[in-house]
């Protein structure tokens, strides 16, 4: 049931029934704390305590305004315009965003229930409000607790493989000099990436959140901080084909030969990252070796035809250097300390 509906709607749907029993036996109306319980369940329960502290007083607010409007104006339009207007304005000055929701909606639905019995009522909707933020922070404890392990795990051998096909893509247009015609597509490539990306930084943030509520084991903890250094990696590899992409790279000299030896330390690379089996250090480190004494020989070359030091660097220098600090990287991927 869980993989069907998600994790998240079962917690709710216990959150709302908790709260409406609890109010029932209160003899308190419960709508109130419902809206509350609903838009409390958050993604960690640091961010379920964090708001609640926010939402309570907005909702305050939200509900002192319904009660001070009414009082004067009745029901009326006015009232849900005024007690609407004045909570927002006053929530956002006072920095309560995270409440602004829920004590609008507070605030226009108390209207229509207040008939009398103003502060009284008032009160009534701290208590509900308490109920619901309570009720909420409890259930996302207890309740099915947030773990996001698994999701950060996949996300990062996904994000691997999608980082092999995009170093591909992006080496063999340049070394068939098809870069520019390609321009387009890699830029897409690797704004999908970036996406992917913050998705699992910020499922790494949750997951940090929901630790100091639940701890991790030190098998966990090790592996959790494994995928932390490995997408660190990634998003440096990110940024180094970033750049390649977005460098001028034309009038490349190298000869065929040569840029089949590239072209095959590039697929060997991909391999690497899209299935972690295929990784092999020593297989690594040869490669490495191999594509870095052609930087250097390269780079002496330049200095030798040279009378001045160049002012920019040559498209195979900057073509090298990355891959080179790429395979590094990888590397560094896979032997993480």
């Amino acid at each position: 049931m869980r993989k069907i509906v998600g994790g998240r709607v079962i917690k709710t749907g216990v959150a709302i029934f908790l709260t409406a029993w609890i109010c029932e036996l209160l003899d308190w109306p419960p709508v109130f704390a419902v809206i509350t319980a609903i838009v409390s369940i958050e993604p960690t329960v640091s961010d379920s305590i964090k708001k609640g502290v926010i939402r309570f007083p907005a909702s305050a607010i939200g509900s002192a305004y319904a009660v001070f409007f009414i009082s004067i104006f009745g029901n009326s339009p006015l009232t849900y315009t005024l007690a609407a207007v004045f909570t927002i304005v006053t929530c956002f000055r006072l920095k309560l965003h995270a409440g602004l929701l829920v004590a609008t909606l507070t605030a226009v639905a108390m209207i229509e229930v207040i008939h009398s019995n103003f502060l009284f009522s008032f009160f009534i909707r701290l208590g509900t409000t308490t109920v619901g933020l309570l009720v909420s922070t409890a259930v996302n404890m207890f309740v099915l607790p947030p773990d996001y392990k698994n999701d950060i795990k996949n996300n990062i051998q996904s994000m691997a493989k999608r980082t092999g096909k995009i170093i591909e893509k992006v080496f063999r247009d340049i070394l068939e000099d098809k870069h520019d015609d390609q321009d387009e597509i890699e830029k897409e490539m690797v704004a999908e990436l970036d996406k992917k990306i913050l998705q699992t930084e910020l499922l790494i943030r949750f997951q940090k959140d929901e630790a100091k509520y639940h701890p991790l084991a030190a098998s966990e903890k090790q592996q959790f901080q494994k995928v932390q250094d490995q997408i660190v990696r990634l998003r440096l590899i990110h940024y180094h084909m970033d750049n390649l992409i977005n460098s001028p790279l034309k009038d490349i000299s190298w000869s065929v030969e040569e840029r089949k030896i590239i072209l095959h330390a590039v697929t060997e690379l991909t391999k690497a990252l899209r299935n972690p089996a295929y990784y092999q250090p020593e297989k690594h480190q040869m490669e490495l070796q191999q594509i870095t004494e052609i930087f250097w020989e390269d780079n002496e070359e330049i200095t030798k035809n040279s009378d001045k030091h160049p002012t920019k660097f040559p498209p195979e220098l900057i073509i090298l250097y990355e891959l080179v600090a790429v395979y590094n990287l990888v590397d560094r991927f896979y032997n993480i300390k």
